[in-house]
């Protein structure tokens, strides 16, 4: 024997049903709190901030970086055809 019940009703309604707690307040709260976190850290995350704290240790970082994509976009360095022979 095969028995299907179907049950229509909003996830509130369930928890109400089985006497789980109300867990919207505690949701909104998390969700406010991490809302201000990611506000108030969204600074350190521009391409500038970026940029500047990971050359901050070294000035001439920037420049290998400058010179490393230059070679790798084939704009530095000199052709097979301009090379003397």
């Amino acid at each position: 024997m095969k028995v299907n019940i179907e049950i229509d009703c909003t996830p509130l309604e369930a928890r109400q049903f089985f006497g789980l707690p109300d867990v919207a307040p505690m949701q909104t709260a998390v969700m406010d709190k991490l809302q201000q976190q990611v506000l108030s850290n969204i600074e350190k995350v521009s391409p500038e901030s970026l940029i500047q704290s990971w050359f901050s240790f070294d000035p001439k970082l920037a420049e290998q970086f400058q010179n490393m994509f230059v070679t790798m976009a084939g704009l530095g360095g000199t052709r097979s055809s301009d090379k003397k022979k």
